[in-house]
């Protein structure tokens, strides 16, 4: 660990923060002084209802907070916040109607884009009218099969604002990455686009959205954004629109904003989908937004006018983060396409061109720059630059280093952990602390963030499964058809009851920090997006010559790289052919980061005597560590085919 903090706030950057104005007020609601950070965690974790309450006031939430913060507190899950309370989430993010920029939008080179607050609730306001006109109501579900690009955002504000459910996924899932996702949500209306640019190319995405709309048998609409230039409609997409022509007729309208519950479900996300298809996993609006707001202002500090950006798709939870910046004032900084386009400075350039204040990316993109050479500190200016967030895996000290010595050397550097889960953090950064290499500097205020050992006994300084003890309001409201919670309860309530066990694999060190060894379960995580095993082999088992597969996780170079094992016929061998078609088999019907980095060829697959494959016992073997209770597999002897093979080596 590096001897001293890479960096340390002066006492005039943490004065004016939103976090110490904030810490001056729960301590008069407290009555008595908070002077350092942790003491007011302890507050928040203890005192839960006026923290939270505090929160909704401080953070200026737009709605009817009611009499009661939160019922039965004593339960988890089964807490029921502001239950008194009702909002409504599009009207928080619109709050502004100003001139200045609400979304600038750089497409790679190609596409510079600019929608002022005022023009963004117009957009809002003529979307809105457009699903009413299509049919959608409160509890609908809408899709966006989009870019993080302005109609994203324009088409998740309209759809939110009538009580509908958003949900969405980045134009490079195949085919079956997105039906395993909407066709279990059944949406009424699906956004998509006609290609996207990356890395130069144009990727014609009307393919795909003719399948995709042609098996939604639920679907009343289809919108096609015009983007990349690609043949957009056509009649072999029943009911498609061009978004040009969704909007047209509708005039701008004042939107009179119904308020929802507190609890109202506001967005479908999906788990990785290692056992099975993708989990349904149901946020709802009061959660998500003051989880979001409390981030923000007082972990992130983001202030009206601040120009926000994280480098996401809209397949990633990062982006409903960053889209809920709008209801801090901030501005978004939108990007499409590859992070390394325009010589491998693009975003550095954006950086600069649009005055960006926070910079959201992951930890492989930092490990690239550092791979890359790149020495931004020399080339750009970022002049306006305080905040650099970093999450998707957990950052390596060099990475935490590299930042300070070629990025800017007066920096919060926020690496931050959490997941699609809550769609929020758990552990994340503190404008008012210093910043140790390969920590994260904290546990998230009103997070009753804690570290067990397999007993289930608090631990420090030593490895252990993330939990949080008490209830907190981004909890799910629960799972997609999933009416007796039951799946929700194996997910995160199996392991230790009453206590959210979130399968990560961390520990708490002597600064209260947090540093993130990985997921402690089976999921695949490579470059900081999970992906489940399941997805892959729904894939593999479509070869004709596999009998059967199975894929790990490898610890490589800081990160995560993706290894397929297959069993073939009989008398078959494994040759580049075959490797070939096996990879091009999942990324065009998944997505390129499902690819293998490795495809090898075993004799056997060990299974369980009930029948199940054991990932967790593959993966221990190919990383040397011993496999703990062989006595449950019918086939333990299968295990010595992973073991000491070269190609893992290289």
């Amino acid at each position: 660990m590096h001897p001293s903090p890479l960096w340390q706030p002066t006492a005039r950057q943490i004065a004016d923060t939103h976090l110490s104005i904030f810490m001056k007020e729960a301590s008069r609601c407290a009555g008595r002084p908070f002077e350092t950070y942790d003491e007011l965690w302890k507050w928040s974790v203890e005192d839960i209802p006026a923290f939270w309450s505090l929160v909704w006031d401080y953070c200026g939430i737009i709605g009817h907070k009611g009499e009661s913060i939160v019922e039965h507190l004593d339960q988890m899950p089964g807490a029921r916040w502001f239950p008194g309370g009702s909002l409504n989430f599009a009207e928080n993010l619109l709050r502004r109607r100003d001139d200045t920029d609400a979304l600038v939008f750089w497409g790679e080179e190609h596409v510079r884009r600019r929608i002022s607050h005022a023009e963004l609730y117009r957009l809002v306001s003529r979307c809105r009218q457009a699903l009413i006109e299509a049919g959608v109501k409160k509890g609908d579900r809408v899709a966006g099969y989009l870019p993080n690009m302005p109609e994203a955002v324009i088409a998740m504000l309209a759809a939110t604002s009538l009580g509908a459910i958003w949900s969405s996924a980045s134009p490079d899932f195949g085919v079956e990455g997105v039906l395993d996702r909407f066709g279990q949500i059944a949406p009424k209306v699906l956004f998509c686009v006609d290609g996207y640019h990356y890395n130069g190319r144009i990727i014609d995405c009307m393919p795909k959205n003719r399948e995709v709309s042609s098996r939604l048998e639920s679907l009343e609409r289809t919108v096609v954004v015009h983007y990349a230039g690609c043949d957009g409609l056509g009649p072999d997409i029943p009911g498609s629109i061009s978004w040009d022509g969704f909007l047209d007729g509708f005039p701008v309208m004042e939107i009179e904003f119904q308020r929802y519950p507190f609890a109202h479900p506001l967005f479908i996300m999906f788990s990785s989908g290692t056992t099975g298809i993708p989990k349904c996993i149901l946020h709802s609006a009061g959660g998500t937004l003051i989880q979001h707001l409390k981030e923000h202002q007082l972990h992130g500090d983001i202030r009206s006018g601040d120009r926000l950006f994280y480098f996401t798709t809209c397949g990633w939870m990062m982006w409903n983060w960053l889209a809920s910046g709008l209801a801090s004032g901030a501005t978004l900084l939108l990007y499409d396409g590859s992070p390394f386009a325009a010589g491998k400075q693009v975003l550095f350039d954006l950086a600069d061109a649009e005055k960006m204040t926070q910079f959201g990316t992951s930890a492989k993109f930092i490990e690239a720059c550092g791979k890359f050479q790149l020495d931004p500190r020399s080339t750009h200016r970022l002049t306006e630059l305080r905040s650099l967030f970093s999450t998707g895996s957990p950052l390596a000290p060099d990475g935490f280093r590299y930042v300070y010595q070629h990025l800017k050397p007066d920096l919060l550097l926020a690496s931050i952990s959490g997941g699609t889960d809550i769609v929020s953090c758990f552990a994340l950064g503190c404008p008012g602390l210093p910043v140790w290499a390969g920590e994260l500097q904290c546990r998230g205020l009103g997070m009753a963030v804690d570290v067990y050992d397999d007993d289930g006994q608090p631990v420090r300084g030593e490895k252990g499964e993330l939990v949080c003890t008490r209830p907190f309001p981004p909890m799910p409201i629960g799972f997609w058809n999933d009416p007796e919670d039951k799946r929700y309860h194996e997910a995160y309530f199996d392991r230790f009851p009453g206590i959210w066990c979130h399968g990560d694999f961390v520990e708490l060190t002597g600064h209260n920090g947090m540093i993130i060894y990985g997921r402690s379960d089976a999921t695949l995580n490579p470059g900081g997006v999970r992906i489940g095993t399941a997805e892959i082999y729904r894939q593999v088992e479509k070869i004709d010559e596999v009998m059967e597969s199975i894929v790990v996780g490898q610890e490589w170079e800081n990160d995560v790289r993706v290894v397929l094992f297959v069993k073939l016929r009989d008398g078959l061998s494994l040759d580049e052919v075959m490797i070939d078609r096996i990879r091009q088999q999942i990324r065009s019907k998944t997505s390129p980061r499902h690819v293998p980095a490795k495809v090898l060829q075993v004799a056997d697959i060990p299974r369980t005597k009930s029948g199940k494959i054991v990932e967790l016992a593959v993966r221990e073997v190919i990383h040397g560590r011993p496999v703990k209770n062989k006595e449950s597999l019918a086939n333990p002897e299968a295990l010595s085919g992973f073991s000491g093979l070269s190609d893992l080596v290289n």
